[in-house]
């Protein structure tokens, strides 16, 4: 496991790194940049020159890549060019709601679609088998922002029972204003659930077909302790790896969310500096969210490699 685990964590430092050289680069090739955003707004032809120089966007491209990766190091993120505050600044205030919507939905989200898959599983073919299936493929096939429209038109709209907008709210306010939570994290719940509903329900369905579960039955283990001691484990490695890949589904709908919702977060930091072209930015948010990803991954890795029957067969 030792072995396993530190492999995938190397593997991962140099995932990071090539990620690092990728979002530079691509970052880079964004058409135009702050100076001739805020050239548009503020400035003067004469004063584009030296506004560039002191953004030290006309420095070579190797050069600019040097000093931004070793400030990566230091935990120096950069300035931002619009803004003139720093980066650490701009996604520690961003993250924290972009947290608080992800972190509500897995928590939320786990324990659901574990009881759903169990339940599923252990019957297959009943109604409550049959139910879970229609439901899960018709939710999971809505778009993020068509559901997002949808409960906004019903319960806020025509309701009038939950707050449609974060605009005016900050993420202290959900401690007074838990409402604000509600929507944005059922439609990120509706389809992390039926992900994991489904593969839970499949590894179970496995998990009772198998050799061992079969042996446990004959030799008198009684049903809800095969279940808890033996299927749930194993139903649980499927659902920890589609985990991982929800997870990657999640950021992105929770980008979508907070930009239907106006959520104060990562999305609406990233969007805004898309816009004005402030790279730092841009690279800082960017880099965070594709680190988000490889720990997801990587932490699903170990754990499924940790659950699953045949690892300590295989090391």
């Amino acid at each position: 496991m030792a072995r396993h685990a530190l492999r995938r964590i190397w593997l991962a430092a140099g995932q990071l790194a090539l990620l690092s050289v990728l979002v530079f680069l691509l970052t880079s090739l964004l058409p135009g940049d702050a100076a001739d955003v805020l050239f548009n707004e503020k400035t003067g032809t004469e004063q584009i020159a030296r506004l560039r120089a002191e953004m030290g966007l006309d420095k070579p491209l190797a050069e600019r890549f040097l000093d931004w990766s070793g400030g990566l190091l230091t935990g120096d993120l950069g300035t931002s060019f619009t803004g003139g505050q720093p980066v650490t600044r701009i996604v520690a205030e961003s993250v924290g709601a972009t947290a608080v919507l992800a972190g509500v939905t897995v928590l939320l989200a786990v324990p659901l679609a574990l009881a759903l898959g169990l339940l599923a599983g252990c019957r297959p073919g009943g109604r409550f088998d049959r139910t879970v299936t229609a439901v899960t493929l018709a939710l999971d096939s809505i778009p993020d922002f068509v559901l997002s429209l949808a409960l906004v038109a019903v319960f806020a709209l025509k309701l009038g029972w939950l707050p449609s907008t974060w605009i005016g709210a900050t993420t202290g306010d959900l401690f007074a204003r838990p409402g604000l939570l509600v929507l944005p994290v059922v439609v990120l719940l509706a389809r992390t659930v039926c992900q994991l509903a489904r593969q839970v329900r499949a590894g179970t369905l496995g998990a009772l077909r198998s050799g061992y579960a079969v042996q446990a039955r004959r030799l008198g283990v009684g049903r809800t302790r095969l279940v808890l001691r033996h299927v749930l484990p194993n139903a649980a490695v499927p659902g920890v790896q589609q985990l991982a890949r929800t997870g990657d589904t999640l950021l992105g709908g929770v980008l979508v969310v907070e930009a239907v919702f106006a959520v104060p977060g990562t999305a609406t930091a990233l969007i805004d500096a898309v816009q004005s072209r402030d790279i730092p930015t841009v690279q800082a948010l960017t880099l965070l969210l594709a680190a988000v990803a490889l720990f997801l991954n990587l932490a699903a890795d170990l754990v499924s490699h940790r659950l699953s029957p045949k690892a300590e067969v295989l090391r």
